[in-house]
């Protein structure tokens, strides 16, 4: 969970036994930042950051209502207002990225919502989840509606999660290390191949398979750029 404060005093991130993350307004709106860049170049959907988003609409009415009180003519107004813009730019670049993924592989994202573990992170919000299988139903009933039903009976039935492309995880990403990484393995094993595995240093950029770095993503670890 995300909350803001003015200021991070040294036992705010105690709070609530370390269930919130207590940060400034920019640091949250360098998480959003980040949460954006991984959205935007990853081949998948990755966790949602719906809470994030709250808090980022809460700051930004903040920041409003602050620009409501500066004097006309200033020149503050105008820089505070195109800092305004460029977060809800970046806000609703981040929200479009996931509902283009969403639309493009929604089979495999229910699928994927589905199967996950209890306790485990929500690849979907509930708003996003409600677009999901809406999304599925209207597609079934287009393609009933205009193909389908026109079909041989034992053809009118069609298995999504075969007939929608899943996220190509081996496509290449460029990354940028932020914790240092030992023995993460490149390629996988073949038979005329030994393992290969490489060390990524903090601040070294890299292009690798996205599939090799998944899990740093998550984490936080790498930053896709």
């Amino acid at each position: 969970k995300y909350r803001m404060s003015d200021t991070l005093s040294d036992d705010a991130s105690g709070g609530d036994d370390g269930q919130e993350d207590v940060m400034t307004p920019a640091e949250l709106i360098g998480k959003l930042e980040e949460a954006w860049l991984n959205e935007k170049f990853s081949p998948e959907l990755l966790e949602n950051k719906s809470e994030m988003g709250e808090c980022v609409m809460e700051q930004l009415t903040h920041m409003e209502a602050n620009l409501q009180r500066v004097r006309r003519g200033d020149v503050k107004a105008s820089v505070h207002r195109m800092e305004i813009d460029r977060i809800r730019f970046v806000l609703s670049s981040y929200l479009r990225s996931r509902l283009q993924k969403i639309e493009k592989f929604f089979p495999h994202v229910l699928e994927k919502e589905k199967s996950r573990v209890e306790g485990d992170p929500s690849f979907l919000s509930p708003e996003e989840f409600a677009f999901a299988k809406e999304y599925l139903a209207n597609t079934e009933t287009y393609l009933k509606a205009v193909a389908l039903k026109h079909m041989p009976p034992n053809l009118q039935t069609v298995d999504m999660l075969k007939a929608v492309p899943e996220p190509y995880l081996d496509s290449f990403v460029f990354l940028r290390v932020r914790e240092r990484q030992e023995n993460i393995l490149v390629e996988p094993e073949t038979d005329d191949q030994r393992e290969y595995v490489v060390d990524l240093d903090v601040d070294s950029q890299h292009l690798m398979r996205y599939r090799a770095i998944a899990p740093l993503v998550s984490s936080g670890a790498v930053q896709l750029i």
